[in-house]
């Protein structure tokens, strides 16, 4: 019975470990692209006009279609649940 605590106890840690060298490489690829993509760009949207690194407006551009990615999935998920309640 000990054999298999310390087994179970060895094999939750190394989860950690991944994690932290995903981080590690996410972070590393962040890095390098903001690097690449210093140069300012001019923004233009509607009457607003702005300038920004072209790294801050891809990360805001990402950002924002997450998030509408998002809302999305939760107004189907919604509609699907609210479908099913109704055929019961």
């Amino acid at each position: 019975m000990a054999n298999n605590a310390s087994q179970g106890s060895s094999q939750g840690s190394g989860g950690g470990t991944g994690l932290l060298v995903g981080m590690g490489v996410l972070g590393a690829a962040l890095l390098a692209f903001i690097v690449q993509n210093t140069e300012t760009v001019s923004f233009d949207w509607l009457f607003w006009s702005f300038e920004a690194p072209l790294w801050l407006v891809l990360v805001i551009t990402a950002l924002v279609a997450f998030v509408f990615g998002q809302f999305a999935l939760m107004w189907r998920r919604h509609r699907r649940r609210k479908a099913r309640r109704a055929g019961r």
